[in-house]
């Protein structure tokens, strides 16, 4: 796990990583899920997993309300320094969805004293599949495309 910067120990009080040597390349950050309102909707997790060429990157992204998302990122970002990510499954909401997920760092530039020096900027492009629904349950008796 990774702590604030500046911090001796980037683990909470109490709190032990296991010590065994698969998990000696790997972190965890955990993130508050903040709407365009800047508003809590969710929380997510994204672990980093050192290999010898190439880094392991995938998020856990949870939204009560809606479901969770499981994203495999990209290794290497693209020019414009965005990483992108493939959702390999979801639950709920998010069950039957495929897509994509784009991860930016966006620096503060509020110029407060207290801020943090930026923020991860996610944003998900979601597709569905189109499903007839069955002619008794339309209003026409023609049957539809949801």
């Amino acid at each position: 796990m990774v702590g604030a910067a500046g911090e001796a120990s980037g683990l909470p009080v109490g709190l032990m990583w296991p010590d065994d040597p698969i998990l000696a390349n790997v972190s965890t950050e955990i993130f508050k899920i903040r709407n365009a309102r800047d508003t809590v909707v969710g929380v997510a997790a994204r672990t980093v997993a050192k290999e010898e060429d190439s880094d392991v990157i995938d998020w856990i992204i949870h939204l009560p309300a809606r479901g969770s998302l499981y994203v495999n990122m990209e290794s290497t970002p693209q020019e414009n320094g965005h990483r992108i990510g493939q959702i390999r499954t979801g639950s709920r909401d998010f069950e039957p969805l495929i897509g994509s997920v784009a991860e930016r760092w966006v620096s503060d530039t509020s110029g407060e004293v207290d801020a943090p020096a930026g923020r991860i900027e996610l944003l998900a492009t979601y597709v569905g599949t189109a499903k007839r629904v069955d002619e008794f349950e339309s209003d026409n008796g023609q049957g539809s495309l949801e």
